[in-house]
């Protein structure tokens, strides 16, 4: 610890020895350094800071009340965004342009590098991890700076809400334009989708059943209708076996005993001219069904008056012509007659399914490719049509949104810190880099000193030479100084004294000009 409080003593003692020995050109370069740097601050101007906060609100009432009834932009990442691009050069050319800036100057160049500069020293920075943002500029002129923060300050409100409103109409023209497209598409789609079904009517693969799905409901609808045909015809060859075996006459004491009781016949003609009235009611006048009820009711009305005939001639047990009188006889007629109409029904019905089923297997071979057309149209129908729907619920969405901006806005500006400049200018100032010129000067002479002694050195001692050469010093010779020598370099110290003096009073006067200087300013 001695040896370096040793090392440091002897090394500014060593140093004070050269400032010493290199007064004059310390002392010169320290006054240069100083007119120099006096110069450079004269013509150096105060900055003042005008600062401005502003806060942005997007935590309205209406955002929660909206949030599923229309599209809501990220406003916190818009107003970032704006924050960070509201320094742009259309944005300051608008704030040069303005009256009572100051800013204007007809030159083009030097129009430009206004608008450079004051895009450099314009800055928009968040403050605090909310919506909070500082706007500040650095001028010469402190009322200039104020306005022109001012300035920033109602654009960044302005910009936020034409954005937006901006946004809103861009998005509804595109929107409507999507949906015009989208509307073309979708008729063009339901054409094509009419005049294939249309061309190829009749086809399974129109139908909402495959064709393997079809053929084979065709042909369990054929088996079953067989099935019925056979059963219907086995019960209609019944009838007629009964029919044959049957003796159509009563015998004369039992026709006579039982004086032509009625047989029943007219409740069987009004219940089939009510199964005829039903069956008009639902078929045409040509449906196998119509026709075969139409001849089983004129059979009935045959029989019904053949039977008033023979009430009304009063023969009894007397056969009038071949006419019958077993009401079994009769019963069995008119059963073999709904059998042969259920029969002719069921073949018919036979005939068309069978003929439908020949014509669906007929065009197997162009079946699938019918069902592959048909499922594209269908898919491409379903894309064009969701999409269409989907551009239709977001134009409502969009529209609802644009009239929630126009009605209220979403995000609130508040200037929380309006406009102002600070009383004092900013660091460095004229003062303060006049203090700081004074220390630069002093330190400027006693490094032109030491520069000038490492070039020319002076040995000056025993330690000096030593370190010089390397070598060890075996004596030294003392100086004897005549009393003429010692007064003349009192002399030179106190020249050097008055100069030092001097310059340092120099240097402090006009330091306190400066300071004097800002204060009346």
């Amino acid at each position: 610890m001695e040896s370096v409080v040793d090392q440091i003593l002897s090394t500014w003692r060593h140093l004070w020895r050269v400032v010493v020995r290199r007064r004059w050109l310390a002392l010169g370069g320290a006054a240069l350094t100083a007119v120099i740097l006096a110069t450079a601050i004269c013509l150096f101007h105060d900055r003042y800071e005008a600062t401005a906060r502003v806060y942005v609100d997007t935590q309205t009432v209406l955002k929660p009340l909206m949030q599923n009834l229309t599209f809501q932009p990220d406003i916190e990442q818009q107003m970032s965004m704006l924050a960070r691009t509201l320094v742009t050069r259309p944005n300051v050319e608008k704030v040069v342009a303005l009256p009572g800036m100051g800013f204007d100057d007809p030159d083009p160049a030097r129009h430009e590098r206004v608008v450079t500069k004051l895009m450099s020293d314009i800055v928009v920075v968040p403050a605090g991890g909310g919506n909070l943002y500082d706007i500040s500029y650095k001028g010469t002129n402190p009322e200039t700076a104020r306005r022109l923060v001012e300035a920033m300050v109602n654009l960044f409100m302005d910009s936020g809400a034409g954005d937006r409103k901006r946004d809103s109409q861009e998005a509804g023209r595109f929107i409507d334009d999507q949906i015009s497209d989208y509307e073309a598409k979708l008729s063009a789609a339901e054409n094509r989708l009419k005049d294939f079904k249309v061309r190829n009517f009749g086809l399974t693969g129109v139908s909402n059943q495959d064709y393997f799905s079809r053929v084979s409901s065709l042909t369990e609808e054929v088996s079953k209708l067989r099935v019925d045909l056979e059963a219907a015809e086995r019960s209609r060859d019944a009838f007629s076996r009964q029919l044959a075996d049957e003796d159509p006459h009563l015998p004369v004491d039992a026709a006579a005993g039982a004086g032509f009781p009625e047989s029943g016949i007219h409740a069987r003609v009004l219940e089939q001219r009510k199964t005829l009235d039903d069956l008009q009611r639902r078929y045409t006048d040509s449906h196998p069904d119509v026709v075969n009820a139409r001849r089983v009711l004129s059979d009935l009305e045959q029989e019904e008056k053949l039977e008033l005939a023979q009430a009304k001639s009063g023969a009894a047990g007397v056969r009038t012509g071949n006419a019958a009188t077993s009401p079994v006889y009769q019963r069995l007629r008119i059963s073999l007659a709904e059998a042969d109409a259920q029969v002719a029904s069921l073949r018919s019905q036979l005939t068309a399914r069978q003929a439908l089923l020949d014509q669906t297997r007929s065009a197997a071979g162009r079946q699938p490719e019918v069902e592959a057309e048909l499922a594209q149209l269908n898919r491409d129908y379903d894309v064009i049509r969701k999409n269409y729907d989907l551009l239709v619920a977001r134009r409502e969405s969009a529209a609802l949104g644009a009239k929630l901006d126009e009605s209220s806005q979403l995000a609130e500006f508040r200037v929380v810190e309006p406009p102002r400049v600070r009383a004092k200018p900013v660091f460095p100032s004229q003062f303060q880099q006049a203090i700081i010129a004074l220390f630069v000067s002093l330190l400027a002479g006693i490094l032109a000193a030491i520069v000038s002694d490492r070039m020319w050195p002076v040995v000056d001692g025993n330690e000096t030479l030593r370190r010089l050469t390397g070598r060890p010093v075996l004596g030294s010779v003392s100086e004897f100084l005549a009393p003429s020598v010692v007064e003349a370099r009192r002399l030179a110290a106190r020249r050097f004294a008055l100069a030092c003096a001097g310059a340092l009073g120099i240097q402090i006067a006009w330091v306190a000009w400066i300071a004097l200087h800002a204060h009346l300013t």
